[in-house]
């Protein structure tokens, strides 16, 4: 069934181990090394703005690398924009630094604030979270914010064959949007919805949770495509959500943000060709 908190996970089972493994108690040096393993996956979110208490009306969250290219291309402008938060974090999959200037190839958390209406909010995560780092993601970045008039719109990708249907994916056109809301949000969505028993997972998943459990109005779109990497028509799968009450005040004019994507997707393929 569609839901918030992605697959059950099975208990891991100490059945089979030695009496000897099972009474082995962790040494000075187990715990020495547990300890460090778990300063330096620590996630750190660095404020560059003054308030202590951020207040927000409208978070837009892109996750993943093809939906930050859509913020960037049909959104974001460094005149109407400005960093205000970086995410630092480590894990066996990316490592961040508190770098503002970043290429679309790189992994990097970065929040941005309207200039002309500062409650509005976004962020940009094209870095994996790992599943032990997502509660602290959450705590740290909405632990930030007064959740007070908060709506939260969510942006994500997903493979096509993660998508559960009577059909065959083989005959589903992708890339194609679907839409999963908390009981607050009250507004209509941009796509159908997610059917059952489809699921979403990761820090999408972890977002939306938090949101249903603090009575947040919050929708995530999702998009399921057949392609990992930067690609023009998993990007454009999301210009529907242009069209949308959150967004449409937010767009740049078209004939720009065609150049800015054509500009994302050769840096893309540059770095791409570098490890041909």
């Amino acid at each position: 069934m569609a839901t918030f908190f992605g697959e059950v996970v099975v208990a891991p089972s100490r059945a089979g181990l030695d009496e000897e493994e099972e009474a082995r108690e962790e040494t000075p040096e187990d715990r020495e090394i547990r300890r460090e393993i778990e300063k330096k996956r620590e996630i750190q979110v660095l404020w560059s703005c003054a308030e202590e208490s951020l207040v927000c009306s409208r978070f837009i969250v892109a996750i993943g690398r093809n939906a930050a290219a859509f913020l960037s291309s049909f959104i974001l402008d460094s005149v109407c924009w400005e960093v205000i938060g970086v995410v630092k974090l480590w894990n066996e999959w990316c490592r961040t630094s508190s770098s503002t200037n970043v290429l679309p190839t790189d992994s990097f958390c970065l929040f941005y604030r309207l200039i002309s209406d500062p409650t509005v909010l976004l962020c940009q995560c094209s870095c994996y979270v790992a599943e032990d780092q997502q509660f602290q993601w959450l705590e740290k970045v909405f632990g930030s914010m007064q959740k007070k008039g908060l709506q939260v719109t969510i942006l994500s990708t997903c493979p096509v064959a993660d998508y559960k249907t009577q059909e065959s994916t083989l005959t589903l056109v992708s890339p194609f949007l679907k839409a999963l809301k908390t009981k607050e949000f009250q507004e209509q969505v941009c796509c159908p919805l997610l059917e059952q028993p489809n699921i979403v997972r990761d820090l999408p998943a972890a977002v939306l949770s938090y949101c249903q459990v603090w009575d947040i109005p919050a929708v995530l779109y999702q998009c399921y495509t057949d392609v990992i990497k930067l690609d023009t028509v998993t990007i454009e799968a999301f210009k529907p959500l242009l069209s949308s009450e959150l967004l449409k005040s937010l767009a740049k004019d078209a004939s720009e943000s065609t150049k800015i994507l054509k500009k994302f997707l050769t840096a893309s393929e540059t770095h791409n060709n570098i490890y041909i």
